[in-house]
C-alpha cells in the first residue's frame, strides 16, 4: 500500500475520516498477514513509511502506524502519505546452548 490519504471532505467530519483511515490500514494489514507464506518464511514483515508527503516520509515500525495517524490528527494535517510493504521473513533462532555455556564460563 502506497497511498496519500486526504483528510478533507465536504460532508464527512475530520475525526470520522481519521477513524476510516485507521480502519483501512487495519484491514490491509490483516489481509496481508492472511496471505500464504512462502515455505522459507515464518511470518510477514512490514516496511513502513509515514509523512506529510512521499518526499518527507520517514521509516517507522508497523506498531507506530496508529500513533502516527493520531499525530497527524492532532496537527490537523490536510493529508498524509503512508507506505506499507509486506515481505516474507524468517525468525532467527535463539541459540540456547551457547547462552547457557556463556553463563557457565562467567561463574
Amino acid at each position: 500500500m502506497k497511498k496519500t490519504f486526504e483528510l478533507s471532505h465536504p460532508k464527512i467530519a475530520y475525526p470520522r475520516l481519521i477513524e476510516a483511515t485507521k480502519n483501512e490500514v487495519k484491514k490491509y494489514l490483516k489481509r496481508e498477514r492472511n496471505k500464504t507464506l512462502p515455505e522459507d518464511a515464518d511470518y510477514w514483515g512490514f516496511n513502513c513509511k509515514f509523512g506529510q508527503t512521499e518526499e518527507q516520509s520517514e521509516t517507522i515500525r508497523v506498531g507506530q502506524v496508529n500513533e502516527k495517524i493520531s499525530f497527524a490528527e492532532s496537527q490537523e494535517w490536510p493529508s498524509f502519505y503512508l507506505e506499507i510493504l509486506a515481505y516474507p521473513a524468517q525468525r532467527t533462532p535463539h541459540d540456547v546452548e551457547t547462552s547457557a555455556d556463556e553463563q557457565n564460563e562467567d561463574e
